[in-house]
């Protein structure tokens, strides 16, 4: 740069605004005494989470060698000191986790922990629940406390952070209990801790050769042993409060943990106005008042005692009459939340559905209380209110005035509740349609205080025009809030029509009016509503009771629709679904988009069964391609919707994506994924010249694995081993019994055929019987031995490949490959049932079976009696041409019968110019003119119709037969 360039350039920085420049971690490596300086701004840029963040991301990033390979951070001064400078920040926060969990990622967290754990001098390798921590130097014991055993490698903030997390979290599941014995462990301390400070920081720094029994142990900053017994009692109840759910005495080990910890709060609290406890007090004052409802430690007399305690006391006392009367004076209380109120009420109806009798009065009468309280407060009022106002007795009606007369019992109740109060009288008599009960509201005392005598007149006049009405028109249609005097027919019926219906707005329709009637989950209607394991959790956590109702049921009538192969019905259900979860799940979202996949999956693979020889869109390929590498953090997934893609991606050949495209990690995570891989490379290479030898190995190897079994050697009472297979024990990626499963979703014969010749193979290997044996298309690509056959389980291979031939022949009947091994199956068996028998005639009779094998035996004695041209000739009546054997046939000289004479029964055009090449490489001019007149005939040219050929070859066969039956006949 010029030195006219570089006075514009500092003219023109210098005219910028005086913002000063960020202070970078590098720096605080140069100078130092720099971080104690920033810490101690006002407003220090960057702040001290973002301090810890660049100095572990700097210290924790690989370095790459010469050969440019990637190493582990080093153990350097410069990292050392990068870690320490974190650290040292935590101190100078006096190491309030609050705003580290808040500040940091787990993984940034937890590796700020491993660094304090190491320079508390925590032994190595030794698991904390395992160390005494009163032998411990306080800082030691402090750090252990701080952060229990969870050991990471050095990370990288960067990458994989996702993963890291997911790995720290699963670390710290499997040792909560760990955890929880170290905390308890510190509750038997009585000595003062210490925590970390810059100072004692600095002073390990300055001696690396410190043991923690130096001056650093007492140098720090004091925790008194009341400090830290109230924090970790804090600490202890949180667990066992979670813990409460699914171990009802946990709740009473919290409730004793959060006594202890109000107690040493207000002790410290008295000593000392500096304290370092962090808890959130309201917070534990809403634990104390939870766990004493659960564990019902709480006295109704007791003054001191929250109204929480109380309500609850009472219903565990059986005392209904008492909470009701304690709502009627809430009501001018209001000390109680509306949530709890309405909490009480659903507890009771939940005591209704479970058949507590006595109980629908309460409901009732709670239900008046809330409903009043709500209209105190100018809310709207609860559509189960409503419901009561359409066939109230009198005594509610009673009740409902006595409530409202005393919850205006103040002396002087302020205007607006004395206004709402009014408009809910006026909304009562609206609701009510018996006159009696009308006037019975209009001339009570409260009504005639709070309505003016125009407004009264105006209301009671509306009332009797409206009962003329009613009694002089026809009956109205119900409406939504309608409920007939016979409810529970009504709702008998709504409930059979919830079961026939299939149209997804009738559905959500009638479950509007049930819900309308009754609070009840109505997804359990019919039992035979079901959903995937996979799925209940997610669906059942769903807070509002309709939309649970409706997507359970949406999603069970699909998956029945699907299952009986009704899928348009399956696709408007799964779309309403679909549509319905947008709203507010994207997790259940996904969920259906994968349900909506398997669905067409299914279409689609059923329309083929059925003869459709229609490919599936492109967009159907690209969806299935992209579930499988879906990759979506607490998404349930069902096994068989990845089951059923690859089944799909094999039977329409999409070969070059499951050999080539696949990501090589789906293929070590997902077995089905590597079966397909595996299949669809084998047939891909099966017509090569090499006959794809290893990845048919490959394929090998993991069948022969999947038929395996776990081994046991076991000592006999005469002393020799024995061995004992566990069946149930399978070594290989899938379990046999899902194997199977799978291979009855294929069925694409080339596949097919594949996996019933690598059967028939280890079959023939396992059995060792030389006499029967079972023949297969392709049995030379697989290996000739097992190194290790005595795991491989005997009975599951025979089982599997008698029940493969039998499924792939239900597919195809006539395939003639697979009918002769069905019938070699049936043949090599020791004793047959007459049914047995019966099969196999059938088998052989649809598969040419003796007449295949006269051939092959024909064949065999032609060859031993070096008739090697009549072995040529039959070579031709095989399915497919053998021509191996027939060209090592006719390479023979020494040929015994009359050769040359035997051509006009060659129709292969293949062997005959084979014939004349080898007549011309031995200077045979005759016997070649013989094999080019024989290939010249016009009826052999290949350019003839099919008919033509099959005519020619059928005239050769049957003046060859005639001739070898002159000849040994």
């Amino acid at each position: 740069m010029s030195v006219e360039a570089a006075d514009r350039v500092a003219a023109v920085v210098s005219s910028w605004p005086g913002t000063p420049l960020q202070t970078s971690w590098f720096e605080f490596l140069l100078d130092g005494s720099l971080l104690e300086k920033h810490l101690q701004k006002s407003n220090p840029d960057p702040t001290p989470v973002q301090l810890i963040i660049q100095f572990l991301e700097q210290a924790s990033k690989p370095s790459v060698n010469e050969q440019n390979q990637v190493q582990p951070p080093a153990d350097n001064r410069r990292n050392r000191t990068l870690k320490l400078l974190a650290l040292k920040v935590a101190a100078h926060m006096k190491w309030d986790l609050d705003v580290l969990e808040k500040g940091l990622t787990i993984p940034v967290l937890n590796m700020l922990l491993n660094e304090l754990l190491c320079v508390s001098k925590v032994p190595p390798g030794v698991k904390h629940v395992d160390l005494d921590l009163s032998t411990l130097p306080p800082t030691t014991a402090m750090g252990t406390t701080k952060h229990t055993n969870v050991t990471s490698a050095e990370l990288s903030i960067v990458q994989q952070e996702k993963e890291m997390t997911e790995n720290i979290l699963t670390v710290l599941k499997e040792q909560a209990a760990d955890s929880i014995s170290v905390l308890e462990g510190a509750l038997q301390l009585k000595k003062d801790f210490y925590v970390h400070t810059l100072r004692t920081l600095d002073l390990l720094a300055a001696d690396a050769a410190a043991n923690g029994e130096t001056e650093s142990s007492t140098a720090g900053l004091c925790i008194s042993a009341d400090e830290l017994h109230c924090q970790v009692h804090y600490d202890l109840g949180g667990i066992f409060f979670q813990q409460g759910c699914t171990d009802q005495p946990a709740h009473e080990k919290a409730r004793d943990h959060f006594r202890q910890t109000k107690e040493l709060l207000k002790k410290v609290v008295f000593l000392d106005s500096t304290i370092h406890v962090h808890l959130d007090e309201k917070r534990l004052a809403g634990y104390w008042n939870a766990c004493k409802a659960l564990t019902g430690d709480c006295d109704p007399s007791d003054s001191q005692t929250l109204p929480y305690d109380q309500i609850n006391s009472l219903i565990r006392a059986c005392n209904y009459q008492a909470v009701i009367e304690a709502f009627i004076k809430d009501n001018v209380s209001r000390s109680l939340p509306n949530h709890f109120r309405r909490s009480v009420l659903r507890e009771f109806l939940y005591k209704v559905q479970q058949g507590e009798s006595g109980l629908d009065e309460v409901c009732h009468k709670i239900c008046v209380c809330n409903a009043i309280r709500d209209a105190l407060e100018g809310e709207i009022l609860s559509v189960r209110f409503q419901q009561l106002l359409l066939k109230p007795s009198k005594r509610i009606v009673d009740f409902i005035l006595e409530v409202c007369t005393r919850s205006l019992e103040k002396d002087c109740p302020p205007e607006t509740s004395r206004r709402n109060m009014a408009n809910f009288m006026k909304t009562l008599c609206e609701s009510l349609e018996e006159l009696s009960l009308v006037f019975m509201v209009s001339s009570h005392k409260l009504f005639m205080e709070l309505l003016k005598e125009e407004e009264r007149k105006v209301l009671v006049e509306q009332m009797r025009k409206r009962s003329a009405t009613i009694n002089l028109s026809a009956k109205p249609l119900p409406s939504f809030y309608d409920i007939p005097a016979s409810a529970s027919v009504n709702i008998g019926q709504l409930e059979q029509q919830l079961i026939l219906s299939l149209e997804p707005r009738r559905i959500r329709q009638i479950l509007i009016e049930l819900h309308g009637m009754a609070e009840r989950p109505f997804w359990r209607v019919n039992s035979k509503w079901e959903v995937p394991s996979d799925y209940i959790n997610v669906i059942l956590s769903i807070k509002d009771n309709l939309t649970k109702d409706l997507v359970y049921i949406l999603m069970a009538k699909g998956l029945h629709c699907i299952s009986i192969k009704d899928f348009g019905h399956a696709r408007q259900l799964f779309s309403a679904c679909l549509e319905l979860v947008t709203e507010f799940s994207p997790k259940l979202r996904q969920v259906m988009l994968n349900e909506m996949l398997l669905l067409e999956v299914r279409a689609h693979e059923t329309m083929a069964a059925e003869g459709s020889k229609e490919r599936p869109p492109p967009d159907l390929v690209s969806r299935v391609r992209g579930y499988l590498e879906m990759r979506i953090h607490d998404l349930p997934l069902r096994q068989v919707v990845g089951e059923e893609c690859v089944a799909f991606m094999l039977n329409w050949r999409e070969n070059d994506y499951l050999t080539l495209q696949v990501p090589p990690s789906l293929v070590m995570n997902n077995p089905y994924i590597k079966l397909g891989q595996l299949l669809a490379s084998t047939c891909k290479e099966l017509p090569g010249p090499k006959e794809s030898r290893r990845t048919a190995k490959e394929l090998w190897d993991v069948v022969v694995q999947i038929c395996s079994v776990s081994i046991q050697h076991k000592r006999n009472n005469d002393g020799r081993v024995g061995l004992i297979k566990q069946r149930e024990s399978s070594m290989g990626i899938l379990h046999r019994s899902k194997f199977i499963t799978f291979i009855k979703k294929l069925r694409e014969p080339l596949v097919l055929t594949t996996l019933i010749s690598l059967f028939v193979r280890l079959h023939s290997i396992v059995r060792d019987d030389i006499v029967n044996e079972v023949t297969a298309e392709h049995l030379s690509i697989w290996p000739s031995s097992l190194p290790n056959i005595q795991a491989v389980d005997v009975e599951a291979v025979a089982v599997t490949v008698k029940e493969l031939v039998s499924y792939a022949l239900t597919l195809n009947p006539n395939n003639q490959s697979w009918l002769i091994t069905q019938a070699d199956i049936y043949f090599g068996k020791k004793t047959m049932h007459t049914s047995e028998v019966q099969v196999a005639m059938n088998v052989l009779l649809r598969a040419d079976y003796f007449y295949l094998q006269v051939l092959k035996r024909m064949i065999k004695c032609c060859s031993m009696m070096n008739c090697h041209t009549q072995v040529a000739v039959l070579c031709q009546f095989l399915r497919e041409v053998d021509y191996m054997t027939a060209f090592k046939a006719l390479q023979e000289q020494n040929s015994h019968d009359a050769m040359d004479s035997f051509y006009d029964y060659i129709w292969d055009v293949t062997i005959l110019e084979y014939l004349t090449h080898i007549h011309h490489k031995r200077g045979e001019t005759e016997k070649r003119q013989i094999a080019v007149k024989a290939i010249g005939q016009t009826e052999l040219n290949t350019s003839n119709p099919e008919e033509v050929l099959q005519l020619a070859a059928q005239k050769r066969k049957k003046r060859f037969l005639q001739a070898m039956a002159k000849l040994y006949f």
